[in-house]
């Protein structure tokens, strides 16, 4: 079990971590190689032992650790208080930023959408039509209602990507989540923001105006299994609208995608 553990934190310093967080890479490693570590992950639950929900649930337990001493003195004198959190919460991160890949989907649509996220974490990604875009020649800005809280999404797209002028017509959302996160709750609040990566400011900044404008109109996110409850809620969707149902990361999560 634990080389298995170490293979794996291994490849997200290789896959994941390099060249984007010089902080995970470098405990990451420190974890391969740490048989006081490794001991620590073995006695969770094999789905509780991913790099990114460890380091979320030290930071929630101990605050910004950057060095590989004082990762282990957290995990030496807090190990109950970690593996307390990484049993109860999982890997919501819910990266409001993937509307700029969602918009130019829903942009050719005509007429009103219905839409609906399985893996909806707090929701943030159901609410493209509240956001602002800017393609450098070509900018959507927030709704008036949102304009100054509202992030705005820097975009790169290629020269066939749809740029659309106004907002998808969005008559309905809803959102699928085994554990929804609820952005009126400061402990759903923290926990998103201690899952963005400690140098990616930029995130950390449009995740709370994300948040910002979603507490003024709440996504609706039921407790659901994809799996099994997906039907149920979209018997609930308006029937005379286009019916729009994705994910942003989920599928990475399910163990059988047949």
């Amino acid at each position: 079990m634990i080389p298995h553990i170490a293979e794996r934190y291994i490849r997200f310093v290789q896959w994941e971590a390099a060249g984007r967080s010089p902080i995970y890479e470098r405990l990451a490693l420190h974890v391969a190689h740490s048989q006081n570590c490794l001991g620590f992950l073995s006695a969770l639950p094999a789905d509780r032992q991913q790099p990114n929900l460890l380091f979320a649930a030290v930071r929630h337990v101990a605050g910004h650790i950057s060095c590989p001493e004082a990762f282990d003195r957290v995990i030496h004198d807090q190990a109950e208080e970690v593996a307390t959190v990484m049993r109860r919460r999982t890997t919501q991160t819910n990266e409001p930023g993937r509307c700029a890949v969602l918009l130019p989907l829903l942009a050719p649509i005509t007429g009103p959408i219905v839409l609906i996220e399985v893996g909806a974490s707090a929701g943030l990604c159901l609410l493209p039509d509240i956001y602002g875009y800017d393609w450098g020649d070509h900018k959507l800005p927030p709704p008036q209602e949102f304009a100054g809280c509202a992030p705005i999404f820097q975009c790169s797209a290629s020269p066939g990507t749809p740029q659309p002028v106004t907002h998808p017509d969005i008559v309905w959302r809803a959102g699928l989540d085994l554990n929804p996160l609820d952005v009126s709750c400061d402990a759903d609040v923290a926990w998103l923001e201690q899952l963005v990566w400690p140098e990616h400011q930029l995130r950390l900044v449009r995740l709370r105006s994300a948040i910002s404008v979603a507490k003024h109109c709440p996504p609706h996110v039921v407790s659901g299994d994809l799996t099994q409850d997906l039907p149920a809620l979209v018997a609930e969707a308006p029937a005379n609208a286009t019916l729009v149902i994705f994910h942003t990361a989920v599928l990475t999560y399910v163990a059988d995608q047949q």
